[in-house]
């Protein structure tokens, strides 16, 4: 999702509460903060010597232990506030890519994307979901993806060999 699509989405739902679900049936507790609201520029080399470059507005989301009863969750009208006060400091780029940076006692620290959004109730829930990483230099390393993977002929010299096609 980018961070327009995002923005468009709360403009449409101010009535809602807001609902982060970071796993199948499981969800960011009501006593959550949006505590940082990164506007990330990503400058890469892969291990194939290609450069790529992209923006991505990252949301922290934090528990309160002090809220640990809390049962109401933030509305979408109060997040869509803070979000814009945000965008007044910091302009965002609105074609960036949107990611979530969450954890708990139970979850490790990641960055999620928006997977898909669910209307229930008075609730707009965003499916949240892990991306996996991946080579994006499969061609020029000569990586096979797993399930077009054939027997191929062993070279004495890998492709991340100090002097070999890549890294």
């Amino acid at each position: 999702m980018k961070t327009h699509e995002f923005f468009t989405l709360l403009e449409h739902y101010k009535d809602k509460a807001l609902v982060f679900e970071y796993e199948p049936n499981a969800f960011v507790g009501a006593n959550y903060h949006i505590t940082e609201i990164k506007h990330v520029v990503i400058d890469t080399v892969d291990c194939g010597s290609q450069t790529d470059n992209w923006n991505e507005t990252l949301i922290q989301l934090w528990e309160s232990p002090n809220e640990k009863d809390k049962t109401a969750f933030m509305t979408v009208f109060k997040a869509l506030g803070i979000l814009k006060k945000v965008g007044k400091i910091k302009s965002y780029d609105f074609d960036a890519e949107l990611k979530f940076e969450y954890s708990n006692e139970h979850f490790h620290t990641a960055q999620l994307f928006v997977n898909d959004f669910e209307l229930k109730g008075n609730q707009l829930i965003l499916k949240l979901a892990i991306k996996k990483t991946d080579c994006k230099a499969k061609t020029v390393c000569g990586v096979q993806d797993v399930e077009k993977q054939v027997e191929v002929e062993v070279t004495t010299e890998p492709c991340c060999a100090p002097d070999g096609n890549c890294c």
